[in-house]
């Protein structure tokens, strides 16, 4: 009995969230600054870790979360209920990163070595060293594998890339991805199933 009335007391709380929530929404569409502040107020922090985990970049995830909310301003009057506000938010997160990540493909200069006085230097390799104390040997293995991982991602497509980061750092669920970056649940599995692939090949030789 105590725990059907929780699951009811639970399942209310849910709506009721939802209600206030398509409220803000629709007061928002309407104009009212103050409900759309309070909307983003509710996923800011969604939006940055979502920016951060796939871009790996605190000026990028600034300048796509600013992009992000500003998109939806401009097109929360499109937005009908048809699916979650959340999810046509991330959709909206997900293609600016997939813009980022396509642009930062084709720009060499954001090769991961830099070309210095003393010839070509390996940006992992100038990493702090952490804790004082902590073993050497195992914080110049991290910083190598470290390495190895962000070089492993870049050689993925924006999209494969995409889907292996939302499922593995973000935990989300396959059909959630898909309809985040427009395509359908197998198609993410098939694309997650790749990115997979690759990132073992190119980790295989070091672990």
């Amino acid at each position: 009995m105590h725990e059907a009335v929780q699951f009811l007391s639970a399942r209310m709380a849910r709506t009721e969230t939802q209600t206030d929530e398509a409220g803000l929404i629709r007061a928002a569409q309407k104009g009212d600054q103050d409900a759309f502040e309070r909307l983003v107020r509710a996923y800011d922090q969604s939006v940055l870790r979502i920016a951060m985990n796939l871009l790996r970049s605190p000026d990028e995830a600034r300048d796509v979360y600013q992009e992000a909310f500003l998109k939806v301003y401009r097109n929360l009057h499109t937005f009908r209920f048809d699916c979650s506000f959340h999810t046509w938010l991330y959709r909206i997160v997900t293609n600016i990163c997939l813009d980022h990540l396509r642009r930062r493909k084709v720009r060499r200069e954001e090769s991961t070595v830099v070309e210095t006085s003393e010839g070509v230097v390996d940006r992992v390799a100038q990493l702090e060293e952490g804790a004082p104390h902590a073993d050497p040997e195992r914080q110049m293995w991290n910083r190598q594998l470290g390495g190895k991982i962000d070089r492993a991602l870049e050689e993925l497509t924006p999209r494969e890339r995409s889907v292996f980061e939302l499922r593995h750092y973000e935990g989300l669920r396959l059909r959630a991805i898909g309809e985040m970056i427009g395509t359908t649940e197998e198609a993410a599995k098939n694309c997650l199933f790749r990115a997979t692939q690759k990132m073992r090949a190119s980790l295989e030789s070091f672990v």
